[in-house]
């Protein structure tokens, strides 16, 4: 029994391939019905961590909790509490979608109407007597979270659900991911899509080199990093001369398109953009968790 506790406790979790360590000495926890996103550039240790955690790779030190029970050695009165989705969707062959949840199901015990519910909820209704080989990438990944559902779990681990997904199709899924987290369920997560994880969770990890380097809800570490908020305007709105002598302006790139100003107090700046009816298309951008990623992981390309 969990008496009420934290839905996962990671405490110092560790593991090394020879020289590298791949998990250096990770904790976190999360609560029961949070979504909690773990992000980190490739290499960084997210899925080793995942991995851990969900109990399919013993740790060299340190421990696991989930929902008050270690999920190694192989636990089995955890199986029926945690639903898995990995990078890679595997299907049984040659089955149709409603076929697939009702094997997956039947792994469980569970009656063959459950798998109405679940292509109901990853709106698959339409595709239930279609192979996964005919569905798009964006249903295949549907159903496979469909199928990590389908015995009801209280915690859902997706590592990358929406990678190689077309804009459309991952916007989609977002819907699904909101919708099994109202159902009450704990949701543990990756993903290299910063905006996506900005929207979705309710606190994130950022892991580098197996190392946590920050972790809270996406709007409070955005505060945290107290960066400039850019202001752009059109080329020539303002005559050159003057955008320097803007107030709140501390730095100001013009391409010849448009001109950038970076300001520590983005009201005086607008107020005074706005007083040379300066504003018709003027964007504002301030700090994003990609531009916190950034700063703590570097911009150097990964592969």
């Amino acid at each position: 029994m969990n008496a009420g506790g934290p839905a996962v406790v990671a405490s110092d979790i560790r593991k090394s391939y020879g020289d590298l360590r791949a998990v250096d000495g990770v904790s976190f926890s999360v609560d029961e019905g949070e979504f909690f996103g773990l992000l980190g550039p490739n290499g960084a240790g997210k899925s080793t961590t995942l991995e851990i955690v969900e109990g399919l790779r013993k740790p060299d030190s340190g421990s696991v909790r989930l929902l008050g029970e270690s999920p190694w050695p192989r636990n089995p009165t955890l199986l029926r509490k945690i639903g898995v989705q990995l990078q890679a969707s595997s299907f049984f062959e040659r089955l149709t979608s409603k076929e697939q949840l009702e094997t997956f199901g039947a792994l469980y015990g569970i009656s063959k109407s459950k798998a109405v519910d679940m292509l109901e909820l990853v709106g698959l209704t339409d595709k239930a007597d279609v192979q996964d080989t005919k569905l798009s990438g964006g249903q295949r990944q549907r159903l496979s979270i469909a199928c990590a559902l389908v015995h009801d779990p209280e915690i859902v681990f997706l590592d990358e659900p929406t990678a190689a997904l077309d804009p459309q199709a991952r916007r989609n899924l977002w819907d699904v991911l909101r919708a099994i987290q109202a159902r009450g369920k704990t949701i543990i997560y990756t993903t290299h899509h910063l905006d996506e994880a900005e929207i979705l969770c309710d606190r994130v990890a950022i892991i580098d080199s197996g190392r946590i380097m920050t972790m809270g809800a996406p709007a409070q570490l955005v505060r945290a990093l107290d960066t400039q908020t850019q202001v752009i305007i059109e080329h020539g709105v303002v005559p050159a001369r003057l955008v320097s002598m803007l107030p709140g302006a501390e730095s100001v790139v013009d391409d010849g398109v448009s001109v950038t100003i970076s300001t520590s107090d983005a009201g005086v700046t607008i107020k005074a953009l706005g007083e040379l009816d300066a504003l018709s298309n003027a964007q504002v951008r301030t700090a994003t968790l990609e531009d916190v990623f950034l700063h703590l992981t570097g911009r150097a390309y990964r592969e």
